[in-house]
């Protein structure tokens, strides 16, 4: 579904070049779940920009159901860690969800039902009328999340979302998001920064090195696929897995120092 083919992202400005990406390879099949975490700087928001068409890479190349991306493609969506600034404030809930459909020439009976269908995915299904500013930050993200399912995307990438919400809401949005994941079948890149986050959502998690940023490693999650947050991080093999993604972040953080 998803072929990310010797991908390289150079910045040039004022005298000074910075290879943030230096080398990535990696596939996703259709209908996995993939986390992408890596040490701090190490350009894993250029890495999503660069696969959603947000971003031309200075080489490489990025394909969606073998088409090459070279803008953002169909059936793709992203949902951003500043959720804040996704959402319009003037625009209610629905009308917010109903934003990209609205951008697809979708009427509005189909626009309205997609919409319905997607907040009450979400668990927001009484929230169609309100403003983002009425609601709570983990509420909001909600909404940033059903705007992306109502899309129906074959392909979501997901950057961080979760990483501006208390731990409480956190663990309720990351099952959230799994079961959304379960229910639609759909292809999901989950970048984090979060071991944790990564081994508890993923089928594989692929840990990147230090800027210049290339695939230290790619682990296969074999974890029950029904988790939750007490069963799931007790197991022994969670712990296992956790040190081992803990270990290679670690060396990645000592090769740049």
């Amino acid at each position: 579904m998803l072929t990310v083919d010797a991908l390289n992202k150079t910045y040039d400005g004022k005298g000074r070049r910075v290879e943030a990406i230096g080398d990535v390879s990696f596939s996703v099949a259709d209908g996995e779940f993939v986390s992408v975490v890596g040490p701090s700087g190490c350009g894993k928001t250029t890495l999503l920009r660069c696969i959603a068409g947000l971003l031309a890479p200075t080489s490489g190349e990025v394909f969606v159901e073998g088409k090459k991306v070279t803008g953002p493609p169909d059936g793709l969506a992203v949902v951003f860690q500043e959720y804040g600034r996704s959402l319009f404030p003037w625009l209610r809930v629905a009308d917010n969800v109903d934003l990209p459909l609205r951008a697809a020439g979708m009427s509005k009976t189909e626009r309205g039902v997609l919409a319905a269908e997607a907040l009450e995915s979400v668990g927001l299904g009484d929230a169609h009328s309100a403003y983002p500013w009425q609601l709570s930050g983990g509420m909001q993200q909600r909404v940033a999340i059903a705007r992306a399912i109502a899309y129906q995307p074959r392909v979501l990438l997901m950057d961080e979302p979760f990483a501006a919400v208390d731990a409480q809401t956190r663990a309720d949005l990351e099952d959230l998001i799994r079961s959304v994941w379960q229910r639609l079948g759909v292809t999901l890149v989950f970048v984090t920064h979060d071991i944790d986050e990564s081994v508890y959502l993923g089928q594989r998690v692929i840990m990147l090195s230090s800027s210049p940023t290339t695939v230290a490693e790619d682990l296969r999650i074999d974890l029950p696929a029904e988790r939750d947050q007490l069963t799931t991080r007790s197991d022994p093999r969670f712990t296992e897995l956790r040190g081992q993604v803990y270990e290679q972040i670690q060396k990645a953080k000592q090769e740049r120092s």
